[in-house]
């Protein structure tokens, strides 16, 4: 058994390579091999987002507090909130964040494979983001 206690985890900020506006990102699992399981809490204040993005085993996100968006490539931007669970296969281009009026914080789990879990692609667009 390993307890890593919250004051461990401290919050970090995100990458502005990846991320538009403040966002903030804690750490929940970092498994060791042959473990994959990595997950994050990650805050966005109303109007921050990812940029797009895939995963190679697919992610999970938990939405936990406020609003959110999402979107899948060549699909419609779709509303989340508090509770809900979406799903991004494998290798689907996608983006997630707050909602223009709202913070929004959410679960994100991902298995890392041969120990990446993202390939961040071209940052969000206003354009993009307000086709919500």
């Amino acid at each position: 058994m390993d307890i890593k206690s919250a004051k461990d985890r401290p919050a970090r900020a995100a990458s502005k390579d990846h991320f538009t506006g403040a966002v903030q990102i804690t750490p929940v699992i970092e498994a060791e091999a042959p473990a994959r399981l990595r997950a994050a809490s990650v805050h966005f204040p109303a109007g921050a987002r990812t940029a797009w993005h895939t995963h190679p085993l697919g992610q999970t996100l938990l939405v936990t507090e406020g609003r959110g968006l999402a979107q899948r490539w060549g699909g419609p931007v779709r509303s989340l909130e508090a509770g809900d669970v979406v799903w991004f296969a494998p290798g689907e281009k996608h983006w997630h964040g707050a909602a223009p009026d709202s913070d929004m914080t959410h679960v994100a789990m991902q298995e890392a494979l041969d120990g990446k879990v993202a390939d961040w692609m071209e940052l969000v667009t206003d354009a993009e983001y307000g086709a919500g």
